[in-house]
């Protein structure tokens, strides 16, 4: 028996000594601790022994698995030791290469100017109202004074699903829905995605954004209309900005105008930018024709109002002096990262 137990421990010591790998070591351990190992087969043959040699043959056993198990865990130690040394040599850090730049996205420039205009419509009492971008013929020309065979629905008759549906043209639509609803007064302004049918160029697309602006309350007049674009034009291009109203037709004002403010690069003196003019236009505007009132159930005798459009596309190119809106849906980064 004593020369087994020296043969196991021999045997044991020398495969942990050859051992490189702490899986290897796993299995030294169930071969010879494990409850089918060879020290335990030596124990189960204990009742072989004979009665006064047990003690001394289990004192052995024991000492054979003390033995066995420090020097596990002393080589145990040793590989962990070795292994995370090396993975410290694979995975060390240069500390003099330069950092990694965390690269974090920012809102779009159309999105920058969306959201200033309305911060300046919603801090002069504004809500922003929403309409869905597959319209019906109904609100988006019939109940802004643009009936079939209109000339004004020439340019706009556009991408329809079926005679009744089609994409909407301008976010009017949404006037004409809130209006339906009766609640008096309405202040709000719409903006959202329009699409035309219209050749890809620097200034246009078929797909765009407009804001739509609408005021009804009861004694609103061109007065009205005037100082809000007014204020509107000085706190989006500067306190100095001045407005020039020159008259226009659109079929749901009566009267109508288109706006234009004064050059905010050169003062109004001229420049390249407002082509020597002075003046770069911006935006239309008028009052509500009293038959789009009538239209929408609201009684023009008692009621007035005003409404305006502007792309938004060209508050952005303007804000941001961009010459070609194509570079807004082209997604280069190295436009983009600019603002």
């Amino acid at each position: 028996m004593k020369e087994q137990l020296e043969k196991i421990k021999e045997e044991a010591l020398k495969q942990i000594e050859a051992s490189d790998a702490l899986e290897k070591l796993n299995e030294i351990r169930v071969a010879y601790l494990g409850k089918k190992g060879q020290l335990t087969s030596v124990l189960k043959g204990m009742k072989d022994v004979a009665p006064e040699d047990r003690p001394k043959v289990g004192q052995m056993v024991n000492e054979a698995r003390e033995l066995i198990e420090a020097k596990l865990e002393e080589t145990k130690t040793a590989l962990a030791k070795k292994a995370r040394e090396e993975q410290m040599k694979k995975e060390v850090i240069d500390v003099t290469l330069p950092a990694k730049k965390n690269r974090i996205g920012h809102s779009h420039p159309n999105t920058v100017a969306l959201e200033e205009v309305e911060r300046i419509f919603i801090g002069m009492g504004y809500e922003v109202v929403e309409g869905p971008e597959v319209e019906y013929d109904e609100y988006n020309f019939e109940k802004l004074n643009i009936p079939a065979n209109h000339p004004a629905k020439d340019e706009q008759d556009t991408f329809y699903i079926n005679k009744e549906i089609l994409l909407r043209t301008q976010t009017s639509s949404c006037q004409a829905r809130e209006m339906e609803k009766g609640k008096l007064p309405i202040r709000m302004i719409s903006p959202g995605r329009v699409f035309r049918s219209d050749e890809v160029d620097a200034t246009h697309s078929p797909s765009f954004h407009q804001i739509e602006g609408l005021v009804i309350d009861k004694n609103i007049t061109f007065a009205d209309l005037k100082g809000t674009l007014a204020e509107f034009s000085r706190e989006l291009f500067g306190p100095e900005t001045k407005v020039k109203f020159r008259p226009h037709h659109f079929p749901f004002t009566e009267p109508s105008a288109e706006v234009d403010v004064s050059c905010f690069k050169c003062g109004g003196k001229g420049c390249r930018f407002c082509k020597g003019s002075g003046w770069i236009e911006i935006l239309g505007c008028g009052m509500v024709h009293p038959h789009v009132l009538e239209m929408c159930g609201i009684d023009p005798n008692e009621y007035t109002g005003f409404a305006f459009g502007v792309g938004l596309e060209r508050i952005a190119l303007l804000k941001y002096e961009i010459d070609d809106m194509r570079l807004l849906y082209e997604n280069d980064i190295r436009f983009l990262k600019q603002f």
